[in-house]
């Protein structure tokens, strides 16, 4: 008797810890993972790859020097690839949209706002695709793929 208690007890304990999600780690809010420093791996300018880090045919090679620093929140910096300079506020809403605002200077044609919707988010690296086209681009809806080294 007493060792079908015992892995009748057992059993309940397992199922609980499989429905209370007990030794599962937990996944930091995306506010908190993107907060990092990041720089380009690649870069995608409606559709045509325009930067890829190491590449020796870029088509925009100032892309090198791209950072978006999101590590000291709620303050930003950004630095394109002509290296114009940007400062302001970042916001996540939901899960999914990278906000950038209040950047000082302007960015021609933002408003000061620039947005983004986060297309994947790892530990190192994140796809951002911005909402609205870039002027500086020609007008190309461009999709940054950023590493933190």
């Amino acid at each position: 008797m007493k060792k079908t208690s015992l892995s009748a007890l057992f059993c309940l304990l397992a199922f609980v810890t499989l429905l209370t999600g007990c030794g599962k780690p937990k996944t930091a809010p995306v506010s908190e993972r993107i907060a990092k420093a990041w720089t380009a791996r690649k870069v995608d300018e409606n559709s045509t790859t325009v930067f890829t880090a190491g590449g020796a045919n870029n088509v925009r090679p100032g892309y090198t020097n791209f950072r978006l620093d999101l590590s000291q929140s709620p303050n930003v910096t950004l630095v394109e690839f002509d290296g114009n300079r940007f400062s302001g506020q970042w916001e996540v809403q939901g899960d999914n949209r990278l906000i950038l605002k209040n950047l000082t200077p302007q960015p021609t044609g933002t408003n000061g706002t620039i947005e983004f919707t986060i297309t994947n988010l790892g530990d190192t690296e994140v796809v951002l695709t911005r909402t609205t086209a870039s002027q500086k681009t020609g007008g190309t809806v461009n999709v940054y793929t950023l590493k933190n080294p």
